[in-house]
């Protein structure tokens, strides 16, 4: 039996080599960081190292690093209480705290009128499409763009941006929000002002080694062309299952995306059909974003780009990263156009 293919990288990564030393490395570190004797020194340090690996590779030296527990707790902290205006496709982390939505084209992409007021996401989690963010955005979400293409915070010209660590190799229940210095973001969580005020609460110092040393490693693969095959590969696999045999949707296929996303709409074949169907086949793919994935609705993002509701039930996502080879690739568009034929045979019987 072929061994388990792992298509699902937007929804979680696997843990980085780097990551898991340093995780290991930091369990025997006693200290809090907040202690003044020579333990918490060294634990305060190790976290300090962590916060300026993660700025790094963000392009954000200069900028406040606030670490937490995810993106969706660093997009609460930059979001609550700011009226803020969204794009419709936005992940609910964000489209929950703003009052109002802006339309998006078939592509996902919006015209944004009022940066200064506007949260936008760099790259969306389930299409791959990538924004072009105007100068004064308030806040962006960085989270599925962060070590798959490059981008620097302090060029982006936003106010604030997040990320999560296990998105790049990193574990999960850690994320960081990033701050233009000056700006004044409230604490949500009152306690003893750790995070320069903005975060109480004692840091999770195991997590945050975890992520400063996957996000350095991360950096390293993209500057090394780490995701130039994962595209290449993404590219035939698009090209596979949106042949002119089939009758799908490869959503965003003519705009800039991600290298490692291929969103892809059968109109009528539902996508979480198609998921358990190439999870008994041994591959892990979703129907959309994993925090919503496991609810059977249509895409709310896909829905708001203009796709019907059929459509909009009908949609894989698969997603790549760097060790995926050619081969499971092509085992992968052979197992699901079987499968395919298979839906369309009994469609027509």
């Amino acid at each position: 039996m072929a061994p388990r293919v792992y298509l699902d990288w937007n929804a979680t990564t696997p843990l980085r080599p780097e990551a898991r030393a340093a995780m290991v490395a930091t369990m025997d570190v006693v200290g809090n960081p907040s202690s003044v004797h020579a333990e918490g020194r060294e634990a305060k340090g190790l976290m300090e190292r962590a916060r300026m690996q993660v700025a790094a590779a963000l392009g954000a030296e200069g900028a406040d690093i606030v670490f937490v527990s995810g993106a969706t707790e660093a997009a609460a902290l930059a979001c609550a209480g700011r009226g803020l205006v969204c794009a419709d496709i936005e992940h609910e982390a964000v489209s929950a705290w703003c009052d109002a939505r802006l339309a998006v084209d078939r592509d996902g992409r919006v015209a944004v009128v009022a940066p200064a007021g506007t949260a936008l996401q760099l790259a969306n989690s389930e299409t791959g499409v990538i924004q072009d963010l105007p100068e004064g955005i308030a806040v962006s979400d960085l989270t599925q763009a962060f070590g798959k293409i490059p981008f620097a915070f302090n060029w982006l010209g936003c106010a604030m941006g997040f990320v999560s660590a296990h998105k790049l190799g990193g574990p999960k229940g850690v994320g960081a929000l990033v701050i233009r210095r000056g700006l004044d973001v409230a604490s949500q969580l009152k306690g003893g002002g750790q995070e320069m005020g903005r975060r109480a609460g004692t840091e999770n110092l195991i997590g945050i080694a975890g992520f400063g040393a996957a996000a350095e490693a991360a950096a390293r693969d993209l500057a090394d062309g780490a995701w130039e095959p994962v595209e290449q590969f993404r590219n035939i696999l698009d090209d596979a299952l949106s042949a002119p045999e089939f009758r799908t949707i490869s959503v965003g296929k003519g705009a800039r995306r991600l290298p490692n996303t291929l969103c892809l709409v059968s109109p009528g074949w539902k996508g979480e059909t198609q998921v358990m169907q190439m999870d008994l086949a041994g591959f892990a793919v979703s129907a959309g974003s994993a925090c919503s994935s496991g609810k059977v609705r249509a895409s709310r993002v896909l829905r708001a780009m203009g796709y019907d509701e059929t459509e909009a039930s009908s949609a894989l996502r698969i997603s790549l990263g760097p060790g995926v080879t050619e081969a499971e690739v092509m085992r992968f568009a052979e197992t699901w156009q079987a499968a395919y034929r298979r839906f369309e045979a009994r469609r027509a019987s």
